[in-house]
């Protein structure tokens, strides 16, 4: 693949009610951000992508709104639906395609004006499951469920996710909910949907992330030090949750394969330093890091009960917090690439020393039903 870098980054703090900010309000702060992070002036931008949604906004054509406060005058703009982490992909394409040196990708959600289980239900088929009032939450708790009995993971593995993301976003200036907390306090939170409790779930928020990719020539003349897309790849599985066996995420696995070997990652184990992994939900971490080919649960087990909260064993995860301490839906996978780029610079807030290669996965779906993984590298 021709060498495409990220350039520039910028996030808004994620909160539970931005009550005095509109939508443009936060794509104006990120896009502000990203240009100033990487000394570009919105001129030099020559596309723009926004990833957006419909439902979450409660509008259509939803990625308009928010034009002017990207910029988006006189520029080539598009838009996605879905996970920034997919916005990222098609970001990059433009620049691969030689028609634009750089592409500036946003992301938003205010979690907080929507009914979250009103809009994840309407994800499911209209004739036979809407009306069971199924939502994301309770169709990723029988995911949960299905990994348990097929893994032998248990409420406490969840909860030690929970407790390490949290902790990691003590450090994070941005994070809505750094909190240090004990498995027993998991276990003690309401009981969302079995066997999820409150702190297993991350929570509703609000919050814009903007970056800026751009070709190798344009990257090699900014001032920060760029980090550049080695590998990426994304696939779907089917949309039917009974179509699916829960417990496995071969999407995911392919994703992860395809992308390793376009960064030529033969050892993923070895050769990614920090991971950002799409914690939407405790045991997902666990999960998502078995279908990146990082982690294996079973093998797992003896330093998990031992009390040490990542079942990667040596890898950091989630160095910021991941979506458990902060979640603004769409805008959630460009928060984790942000955030891996941050670690590739050596600026990170939970700064892991020497790391030089990250791995990011975006979501798309209930529970897992579309992944989107990229291999960032400093060099």
């Amino acid at each position: 693949m021709e060498k495409v870098a990220i350039v520039g980054v910028g996030m808004t703090k994620i909160e539970a009610n931005k009550v005095s900010e509109r939508f443009e309000d936060m794509v104006f702060e990120a896009t502000r951000k990203a240009l100033d992070d990487c000394g570009m002036d919105i001129k030099d931008v020559g596309n723009v992508i926004t990833a957006s949604n419909d439902f979450w906004d409660g509008r259509t054509i939803s990625c308009m709104a928010v034009g002017d406060a990207q910029g988006v005058r006189e520029k080539n703009a598009s838009c996605t639906e879905g996970d920034g982490t997919f916005g990222a992909f098609y970001g990059m394409t433009r620049i691969l395609s030689g028609a634009y040196p750089s592409t500036l990708v946003t992301g938003h959600s205010k979690g907080s004006e929507s009914v979250s289980s009103l809009i994840t239900n309407a994800v499911f088929d209209p004739i036979y499951e809407r009306s069971l009032g199924v939502d994301m939450v309770t169709g990723c708790a029988m995911q949960a469920r299905a990994y348990m009995e097929a893994t032998g993971a248990t409420a406490e593995d969840f909860a030690r996710v929970s407790v390490k993301n949290h902790k990691n976003a003590m450090n994070n200036p941005l994070a809505q909910l750094p909190m240090d907390i004990s498995v027993q306090d998991v276990l003690d939170s309401e009981m969302i949907a079995d066997p999820l409790h409150k702190l297993d779930c991350s929570p509703v928020s609000d919050g814009a992330c903007a970056l800026i990719l751009a070709d190798e020539a344009t990257a090699k003349k900014l001032a920060k030090k760029p980090v550049w897309l080695k590998g990426v790849s994304f696939c779907s599985d089917a949309y039917f949750l009974g179509d699916r066996d829960l417990a496995k995420s071969p999407s995911l696995e392919k994703a992860a394969q395809k992308a390793y070997a376009m960064a030529g990652i033969s050892d993923p184990g070895k050769d990614i330093d920090v991971a950002q992994v799409y914690d939407a939900f405790s045991y997902q971490e666990l999960m998502w890091l078995e279908g990146l080919g990082l982690a294996d649960y079973g093998k797992a087990k003896d330093h998990l009960a031992a009390g040490d909260f990542d079942v990667s064993g040596a890898l950091p995860v989630n160095t910021a917090g991941g979506l458990l301490s902060g979640h603004p839906v769409i805008a959630a996978g460009l928060y984790l690439m942000a955030e891996a780029v941050r670690q590739l610079r050596g600026e990170a807030d939970n700064q892991v020393e020497g790391a030089r290669t990250a791995v990011v996965q975006g979501v798309n779906g209930v529970a897992g039903q579309s992944h989107c993984v990229w291999v960032l590298s400093s060099e």
